[in-house]
């Protein structure tokens, strides 16, 4: 029902109602926000990643064929978006020189009590592709075959990563890693 509904409204948008636009922005800017925020960026980075991604996507609408699922077309857009977007970064830091810490920001903040482990942490310990899948299927409750789509791979390599990243997930949760 849920990707029925995506679906109906992406025609819509595609056929330029505005409504359908801000329908689907509304929808699915929150866990496109959270898949950005899993790949351990600040949260202002992350509402950059989020905007250019929803540009794109504006730019790209008339791309989407009719009848094929939304999620895993928008994801592949977010995908590209943060990929693009750590190259420039990573082109900047190596023309730049990098200053001291200014003192403000070296002042160190107070960390809640937390419950249990925290989510970020564990998610930052795995390879850039497994969390990107955990955070595709667990997050964002997409099914294999849309994560395959959306990271343009197989959905064995998927489960594969998924497999792995479960894995270390366990271990680290057991204590046993080091």
């Amino acid at each position: 029902m849920r990707d029925e509904g995506l679906e109906a409204l992406m025609v819509r948008y595609q056929r330029a109602d505005g409504d359908a636009a801000a329908t689907l922005v509304e929808r699915l800017s929150p866990q496109l926000h959270r898949f950005f925020m899993a790949q351990l960026v600040s949260r202002r980075y992350a509402d950059d990643l989020l905007q250019e991604t929803w540009l794109r996507i504006h730019a790209a609408r008339r791309t989407h064929r009719p009848g094929e699922p939304v999620l895993p077309w928008i994801y592949a857009i977010a995908r590209h978006v943060r990929v693009d977007s750590y190259r420039k970064v990573r082109r900047v830091e190596s023309r730049e020189q990098q200053v001291e810490t200014l003192p403000e920001y070296a002042m160190r903040r107070q960390q809640p009590a937390t419950r249990g482990p925290d989510l970020n942490e564990l998610l930052g310990s795995l390879p850039k592709s497994q969390r990107e899948v955990i955070v595709m299927l667990k997050v964002s409750g997409m099914s294999l075959e849309e994560v395959a789509r959306a990271t343009s791979s197989s959905v064995g390599s998927v489960k594969q990563k998924a497999h792995r990243a479960y894995e270390k997930l366990r271990e680290l949760l057991s204590g046993s890693a080091e």
